[in-house]
Order: C-alpha cells, then structure tokens, then sequence
C-alpha cells in the first residue's frame, strides 16, 4: 500500500479536509496548545527553556519564531533584550498571541512561503514542535536560512515519532483527550500532522547548518529515538 507522505520527498501533500474536520483541526491545535503546559508541564519545561541554552553573544538581538501557536514559548523568553517576531499561519491563534504580548511582532502567513524580511535580518531563529509538520519542509528551512545572518542560532525541539516511547505517551495522552473532546478516532489527523520524521528533518538542515547540540528527553545517556520523547537541536548559520 502507498504511504500518505513518502520520506525524503516534498511537497507532502495531504487530501483535503471536509469543513467538519477543518473546524474540528483549528480548534484541536488551539486547544491542546492550552492542555498541554497545565497536564504535561515536565515536557513543556523542555520544550521551552531547551531554545534558551544557546542564544547570540550580543547583548541585543532580534529573534524570529515560525509556529509559535498561541504563544507558549513566550513566556520563557527575556522580552526586554531582544526584538521578537512570530509567524503563525493560524488566524485565530495569532491573534492570542497579539491580545497577549503587546510588544512582539505577529505576521499571520506560512514559515513554508519568502517573507518580507531582509537577508540576514535575524541573530536567531526558534521553531519549537514545528519542522514535523511543514509540507514543504527544505522551503521552510531554504527561507529560514536567508532571514539568519551568517553564524547566527537556530534552535529547534522536535518529537521522537515515530518512536515506540512517543506513540505509547501519544496513546495516553492527546488521543485519549481528543477521543473524548471529539468523539472519534485521533488516526486520521495525527497522519496529516506528524508528516517528517527527525531522520529527515536533521538531513535537510545539514546542507546550511552546522550542529552545536544535540539533547534528548528524557534519556538524555540514551541518545536514541525509539526511547526519547522529544530531541532538541540547535544549529549555527554557515
């Protein structure tokens, strides 16, 4: 049988969704964006201060987030030494983001698409639990690329999945809830969600990027996929 999304293969494109399951995916993302810190703070707790290990040896910097959701990661940020931008394709969920944090810089647009930023215009970049998902993944990474300068950090955590630890915390955690919130299987939209794996999102970045970490959670002394939750990585701009 034909997989839905081929590995190492983009655009990955995913059959249309029915009202119904548009409605029901926005409102899923808005909704486990505010689950997940309240019922799975230990993984938060890395997801989030994982981006803070390394920042720009400057005392100011400017800083760009794609998917930053209903801005989650922002709470952890020190807001007052940076310039901070978020692109987010979610209207209502950039929206929360602007209602939030008056001073952050939101564009509702695809991270998958050129912005209008200059080359270069970024010390830093974040996308914490967002390269699994992109359609067009080396896009992403193309136009990410030319908005940091040359040697600035690029931060990412992504999920160990598939993996047997992930899927059996998936399992017990977000399918069980969304079963109940919906009222039907959590299959369908996991398979258009987590559509590249680590394998393939650590290939793309190696062709403009240089690796300076590279931590799991959380068995860190195991560094495997298969037993980790989450891999955080962080890159330098060649």
């Amino acid at each position: 049988m034909k997989t839905l999304h081929p590995r190492y293969s983009w655009p990955k494109l995913s059959p249309p969704l029915s009202d119904r399951e548009r409605a029901i995916n926005d409102d899923w993302m808005r909704y486990w964006h505010e689950v997940l810190p309240n019922r799975y703070g230990v993984i938060e707790k890395f997801n989030h201060n994982y981006p803070l290990r390394h920042l720009p040896d400057q005392p100011y910097f400017r800083t760009i987030e794609i998917g930053a959701g209903v801005g989650g990661h922002l709470e952890f940020e020190d807001l007052s030494r940076q310039d901070y931008y978020c692109i987010e394709l979610r209207e209502n969920m950039s929206a929360e983001i602007k209602k939030r944090f008056l001073t952050v810089n939101v564009a509702t647009a695809s991270c998958e698409e050129k912005t209008q930023f200059a080359d270069g215009y970024f010390d830093r970049a974040i996308a914490v639990h967002v390269l699994e998902h992109l359609s067009n993944l080396p896009c992403a990474i193309a136009e990410l690329h030319r908005l940091l300068r040359v040697g600035g950090i690029f931060s990412i955590v992504i999920p160990c999945d598939p993996g047997l630890a992930y899927e059996f915390a998936r399992q017990i955690s977000s399918a069980r809830i969304f079963r109940r919130r919906y009222k039907m299987p959590y299959s369908w939209l996991m398979r258009r969600e987590h559509i590249n794996s680590p394998a393939e999102i650590i290939s793309t970045l190696k062709g403009g990027f240089e690796e300076i970490d590279r931590t799991f959670f959380p068995l860190n002394p195991i560094p495997a996929v298969f037993a980790n939750l989450c891999l955080g990585m962080t890159y330098r701009r060649r």
